[in-house]
């Protein structure tokens, strides 16, 4: 390999090359994403999808998408499906789908194995006795006074709490390992707790105990053939236990009891976490925005979700290009949230067909010009490939407000009595003669003499002027909504700042203009084209306006767009 393509390399891959050259689990490369589908994934997953996916894809491997479904309370089919979906559209396949309760069965065996061989126990305490128990990082914490009872009484107790025998919260079976161990993590950790109020959404009632992340994730990998483990950095201290229970299950078992090869085994790997400014991460945060009404609901377009994202108009492409960019370390940070703006601008300029919309229109009439016409633009300027849309051009225009003036300075360049001239944009050149007020002064409708040889695209439609301003003809004008989204948040680290975070909400986070745009927009008023279940987003540059996209609400009756992101560039390169 030469030096360019190694420095290109993330640490994770260098890894996963260093493992396939010494022939580690034969070379073979199995990875997963494992989400616990108790939410909707946000971007912060799709850094780990993208590796876990780009790992297995870019070394011939497979990746399985499997659910960490081990607590039926707070997960749902609903969850299940929002995540099959965003993957998808993000544009990942995988290999196959599995949920930790596919291995139910194999966990509850291996612990009724640990507990005859006197690895585990069935403790009586409250979860408030054993977290006083467990000690701190620099005292070793208390043995409980059910650690020591007799193993036949252990798989007793443990098998009348799977027949529901025992009340919810009244036992738990933990590992028996050292109460003294410098990572508390090896404080007799808790294996399995009961569950009788919810059934699961997959097995029903046909459980009552359910294995805790540390004990099933690391058997799951195991029996899947999981090669490489990757997650975050908030399990480098669960790494150790990840291997424990792996190393004394193959003490208490053989791998062909479990249908796995002898030379299998997972190992465990784990890069920084993706923060981004002027949002939270947490799944707790968010699930409280969303019940409290502070914000539309998951998909609502301010949201760091990727359902949000979507509906906000990002690409996917623009997202894993904002991944690629970030890449990946062991160091934790801020992102600037400019950089996925700047990322999904970049993705759009080359894209999205540029479209006029009037945000605060005022009629403007023609002084002398009759009859319509037709004007032809190119969708981006300079770009023949995209083809070209039609436009009506006649005797009444909307243009912006702010593209007259009555009494301008010098320096005001757009529409003005006194001889300026101002090119309508693909159309003519023009010169305002006078307006109209109403009762309070305000402009109701601007008057304007056309040069009638000043066409764009004929002899003498190269005369240059100093502005062009947008316009859109009255009578073909579709009234549509544009949502205008900024940052959720007033601050940039909400996470970080003492109190409420609700509080720190950004008030000026949606504001909605009812606008004009160009009637070429009245074929987004129906219903959504579908591929593949998934509706494929339209999206638009509204002319000196920003990136916008078509939203769901949506109707025959009337149009929705949200803007993705301001022309503006303010990320700091």
């Amino acid at each position: 390999m030469d030096e360019v393509q190694e420095k290109s390399l993330n640490f994770i891959e260098q890894i996963v090359e260093k493992n396939i050259e010494e022939g580690v689990n034969d070379g073979r490369i199995q990875t997963r994403f494992p989400p616990e589908p108790n939410g909707y994934l946000h971007i912060g997953h799709v850094k780990a999808i993208c590796m876990d996916f780009g790992v297995a894809e870019k070394y011939n491997g497979i990746c399985n998408l499997r659910f960490d479904d081990t607590n039926p309370v707070k997960e749902d089919v609903e969850y299940v499906d929002s995540i099959t979906q965003d993957i998808h559209w993000l544009g990942f396949k995988w290999a196959n789908i599995f949920y930790a309760s596919d291995y139910f069965d194999k966990l509850y065996d291996l612990a009724i194995r640990f507990i005859k061989a006197g690895k585990a126990y069935v403790d009586e305490q409250t979860a408030e006795q054993i977290a006083e128990q467990k000690g701190t990082p620099t005292e070793p914490g208390k043995a409980s006074p059910y650690r020591d009872r007799p193993v036949e009484e252990n798989l007793r107790l443990f098998e009348a709490m799977q027949r529901g025998e025992i009340e919810e919260g009244k036992m738990v079976l933990r590992a028996k390992i050292d109460m003294a161990n410098p990572n508390m993590h090896f404080r007799d950790p808790i294996m399995y707790r009961i569950i009788t109020s919810h059934p699961h959404h997959r097995t029903g009632r046909k459980w009552n105990v359910y294995p805790m992340y540390d004990f099933a994730h690391g058997q799951s990998d195991y029996f899947e053939g999981v090669t490489h483990s990757i997650c975050t950095l908030e399990f480098v201290v669960h790494r150790p236990l990840y291997d424990y229970f792996i190393d004394e299950m193959l003490k208490v078992s053989k791998p062909e009891e479990w249908g796995v090869p002898a030379n299998s085994r997972p190992h465990q790997f784990e890069f920084n976490r993706l923060n981004i400014t002027y949002t939270v991460m947490s799944k707790r945060k968010m699930l409280q925005l969303v019940k409290e009404g502070l914000v539309r609901g998951w998909d609502d377009p301010r949201m760091p979700t990727v359902c949000g994202l979507r509906r906000r108009g990002y690409t996917p492409s623009a997202i894993r290009s904002f991944i690629d960019k970030i890449g990946y370390t062991k160091v934790e940070g801020m992102i600037d949230l400019g950089l996925l703006e700047h990322t999904v601008r970049e993705d759009l300029k080359e894209t999205a067909p540029r479209v006029c919309a009037i945000f605060d229109p005022v009629r403007l009439v023609l002084n002398n010009y009759e009859g319509s016409e037709t004007i032809t633009a190119q969708n981006i300027d300079g770009i023949e490939a995209l083809g070209t849309r039609e436009m009506l051009f006649g005797k009444e225009l909307w243009i912006e407000r702010g593209d007259f003036m009555e009494d301008a300075p010098k320096d005001f360049f757009r529409l003005s009595p006194g001889g300026r001239e101002v090119r309508l944009k693909n159309a003519y050149i023009i010169q305002a003669t006078g307006c109209d007020k109403d009762a309070d002064g305000n402009i109701t409708t601007v008057y304007a003499n056309v040069d009638l040889n000043s066409k764009s695209g004929t002899e003498g439609g190269n005369r240059k002027t100093k502005s062009t301003i947008n316009w859109v003809e009255c009578s073909s004008a579709v009234d549509a909504e544009a949502r205008l989204y900024d940052r959720l948040f007033a601050c940039e680290d909400p996470s970080a700042e003492e109190g409420d975070f609700r509080e720190l909400l950004n008030p000026d986070s949606l504001k909605i203009v009812n606008c004009k745009v160009e009637g070429s927009l009245r074929n987004e008023m129906h219903a959504p084209v579908l591929k593949e279940g998934i509706a494929q987003e339209n999206h638009y540059q509204f002319l000196k306006q920003g990136y916008f996209v078509v939203d769901p609400d949506t109707t025959a009756d009337h149009l929705v767009f949200n803007r993705t992101a301001s022309l503006k560039d303010n990320w700091k390169k």
